[in-house]
């Protein structure tokens, strides 16, 4: 039998070296203390048999964007460690359910993480709530638009202005878009704007374009990374233009910045990770042979803690009144039938007697969440059973946001 209790500081070493251990992993001692000052900033939670400590799992202390600009709490989980000597023992399992039920009397509706491996996670009540692409654009000839770039002059910054620059611009672009978390200082510094890459040494420090005459409020920035790309020594063939994240109040910015990273010198291919599906450029781009969408994948996964407190909380785009068989094996008090009526006006979601119109389980609702999965693609995969018809459609027409829920925060 394991103890499940909060990790003392003086633990973190070890909770490090068991989270290296189950991810393979080996960072230099520059990558070992800035995850060491992570944690110390976290909320943590281990497993111990003995004084061993055989499992463990942090939070960040998150705020989430919800449609309508709402901004909930919402601890992120990382660094989820089960010892390899302690596997199906249901320590994994301790270990999410204190953390669900620690959340849920602090007041976090919501729960999120990134997943190592999707088919974990369901099983715990979590849903892929964003998706995330990956477009590279041939940038050997110059990017071809459709629309005209805004006009307006583009700009180096250093990392140093990152703060008083860029992070404003982040902070009220999170609020249009929901599934974003809040950003710290520290995780502008030590995740997004770090001398040196943790994944690719090869890689050049940041670099930040911004778009807006100088003195003035930015209206995007572009933050990226370039290296080499080896084609046999001696020779080098054009380089990789890396971007880590672009943000642009309008399409017009947005096609400035593009087309600048498409342009830089010595380059010929730029590669965006974790991008949204809706992306605009993928509508201006002139050639869709030259700009390609090459992966989609499920991005951040969300827990709903406190359905009622969540559900009231978001905005909705129709009025629906809708019956909810809910079930939730992890947490009873969300389960049962609830009456959702909500509208542009607001929700409410309380007991009913009545017979459901959909019958799901949270994992489904926390994946509809956000408005980045329809309710009725779940119907039509077997997951949703529909008794009343129109019943998903009209939770969908509900759920609706303008643009998709998307993040590139992974932690």
């Amino acid at each position: 039998m394991v103890d499940i209790r909060e990790v003392p500081e003086a633990d973190i070493d070890r909770a490090q070296e068991l989270a290296y251990l189950v991810f393979h992993d080996r960072p230099e001692a520059q990558a070992r203390e800035r995850h060491r000052a992570l944690l110390a900033r976290c909320s943590r939670l281990g497993a111990y048999d003995g004084d061993a400590l055989v499992g463990f799992m942090a939070a960040h202390a998150f705020r989430l964007s919800v449609p309508g600009g709402a901004d909930l709490p919402a601890p992120g989980l990382t660094f989820v460690s089960v010892a390899p000597t302690h596997r199906r023992r249901g320590v994994l399992t301790g270990l999410m359910d204190e953390q669900l039920r620690r959340a849920r009397a602090g007041g976090s509706p919501l729960v999120v993480l990134w997943a190592s491996e999707a088919a974990i996670y369901g099983r715990f009540g979590y849903g892929p709530a964003t998706q995330g692409a990956t477009i590279e654009i041939d940038s050997t000839r110059p990017l071809a638009l459709r629309i005209d770039p805004d006009p307006r002059p583009l700009r180096l910054i250093g990392p140093d202005e990152a703060a008083t620059v860029i992070a404003p611009f982040h902070e009220t672009a999170r609020t249009t878009r929901a599934g974003r978390p809040s950003r710290s200082a520290e995780r502008w510094s030590e995740e997004w704007l770090c001398e040196q890459d943790e994944e690719d040494e090869e890689l050049s420090p940041p670099r930040i374009i911004v778009l807006g005459e100088p003195g003035e409020p930015v209206a995007g920035y572009a933050l990226y990374r370039t290296k080499h790309q080896n084609e046999g020594a001696p020779a080098r063939g054009p380089g990789l233009v890396r971007v880590d994240e672009l943000e642009a109040a309008t399409p017009a910015v947005a096609a400035a910045l593009w087309q600048c990273l498409a342009s830089l010198d010595l380059t010929g291919r730029v590669s965006a990770w974790g991008r949204p599906l809706d992306d605009p450029l993928l509508h201006f781009a002139a050639d869709r042979d030259q700009v390609r969408v090459t992966a989609q994948f499920p991005a951040l996964w969300l827990r709903l803690v406190d359905v009622r407190a969540a559900l009231t909380a978001r905005s909705w785009a129709a009025p629906v009144e809708l019956v909810l068989a809910l079930s939730d094996a992890r947490l009873p008090a969300n389960a049962g039938r609830f009456r959702l009526k909500a509208g542009p006006g607001g929700a409410t979601y309380e007991p009913a007697g009545a017979d459901p119109d959909l019958t799901l389980d949270v994992r489904e609702l926390a994946a509809c969440y956000l408005g980045g999965t329809r309710v009725e693609e779940l119907v039509a995969a077997g997951l949703v059973t529909e008794h009343t018809p129109g019943a998903a459609a009209a939770l969908d027409a509900a759920l609706h946001t303008r643009l998709l829920p998307h993040t590139a925060d992974e932690f």
